[in-house]
């Protein structure tokens, strides 16, 4: 089991948790504020994928008049761990 933590920018979430297991599937997603609903649904929804289909879901959603959304930025993370490796 792996873990990274992630500091998101742009939206209101001001971190994100992650457990990856060795076959890098998304085991736990925690996001440390932002909008408690969404983000709980978006963990839910990864947990249980791969890194890679998280990653193909959620990277470019954008939240209102926002480059960015706490989607893409957990697409973003996913993209950073994978590059830690």
């Amino acid at each position: 089991m792996k873990t990274f933590d992630f500091t998101p920018k742009g939206v209101c979430s001001r971190g994100i948790h992650l457990e990856i297991d060795d076959s890098n599937v998304v085991t736990t997603v925690k996001f440390t504020g932002g909008c408690s609903g969404n983000t709980q649904g978006v963990a839910r929804l990864a947990e249980g994928r791969s890194v890679d289909e998280v990653i193909d879901v959620l990277k470019g959603i954008r939240c209102g008049m926002k480059d960015t959304s706490c989607p893409d930025q957990l697409a973003c993370a996913l993209e950073e761990f994978k590059k830690s490796l």
